[in-house]
């Protein structure tokens, strides 16, 4: 999942070269629809997923059709490998939500400090020196950390509302809804001709980090909860650093070398307290999925 979902950003920063923010959300997410449905179809995951539509739009509300359009637009001028990182702080936010939802070892000290040693880690990359984020850093900087908002808000619906749904049914509705959804905008605002590279970049968005990736991360959820799920987060910056640096020769600034390691550690904090091993179930201060 790590690798999956930390190389998004690669492709997102590629594909933006020539294509709007809106037509490669209707891409991607249509691309990946279309993948899952025989699959969908086959083990009939399709009528148990319309039965709660409204909870399956809201999930493809706050999981695709926000982030989506969020990332496309802060990667005009956002480096890939600042904006993974930014998004890696999906943990602290779930940490938050779990504490707002009665979850009281989100109060445990260490947890507790590890929030804060995120978000001062955020915010010395955000505010460091060397970050050349363009005229649009601010407004940028603060869409993607609303992305992080909602990919941390996402896997509880998913817990709480769609739990016994079949995940196959849930995401190709969710799909196909936002891809429906944004095509229309999309064929207003595209006004380049596509380049190769960026098409390459756009189809590997929906196969490999859209119809895959959402797969597994059902699977992920059901196994160890909605609060623990977006921990791969971890490692996703790692992945979208050093391929924006390797591929895509962004530049490593003060700020990114010494907020980073303040940011994966915050997160590690707050949503482990500081343990190396899983506590059993059973421990209410772990957030699991309910029964």
């Amino acid at each position: 999942m790590a690798l999956i979902w930390g190389i998004p950003y690669l492709f997102i920063k590629q594909a933006v070269e020539s294509y709007s923010p809106a037509a490669i959300v209707a891409a991607r997410t249509l691309l990946g629809a279309l993948i899952l449905l025989p699959f969908a179809l086959r083990a009939r995951a399709l009528r148990p997923a319309f039965s709660r539509i409204g909870w399956v739009l809201a999930f493809g509300a706050i999981e695709m059709a926000g982030p989506f359009i969020l990332l496309g637009h802060a990667e005009q001028t956002l480096p890939s490998g600042l904006t993974g990182l930014l998004v890696a702080t999906v943990p602290l936010f779930a940490a938050l939500i779990a504490l707002a939802g009665g979850d009281r070892g989100v109060l445990h000290p260490v947890r507790g400090l590890g929030l804060l040693v995120g978000f001062v880690g955020v915010a010395i990359v955000v505010a460091g020196p060397g970050l050349a984020v363009g005229d649009a850093g601010p407004l940028a900087i603060g869409e993607v950390l609303l992305v992080a908002l909602l990919y941390a808000v996402a896997p509880f619906i998913v817990a709480r509302k769609l739990r016994g749904v079949p995940a196959l049914g849930t995401v190709v509705i969710a799909l196909f809804a936002v891809g429906i959804f944004y095509l229309p905008i999309a064929i207003l605002t595209q006004h380049e001709v596509p380049t190769v590279s960026s098409t390459l970049s756009l189809a590997a968005l929906g196969i490999v980090c859209t119809a895959l990736a959402f797969v597994l991360f059902f699977a992920l959820i059901e196994r160890v909860g909605p609060s623990r799920a977006p921990l791969f987060t971890y490692v996703n910056p790692v992945v979208a650093v050093v391929l924006g640096a390797v591929v895509l020769a962004e530049p490593v600034s003060p700020g990114l070398v010494f907020g980073f390691p303040l940011v994966v550690a915050g997160c590690w904090l707050a949503a482990t307290g500081g343990r190396l091993r899983r506590r059993a179930a059973s421990d209410p201060s772990v957030p699991i999925a309910p029964s």
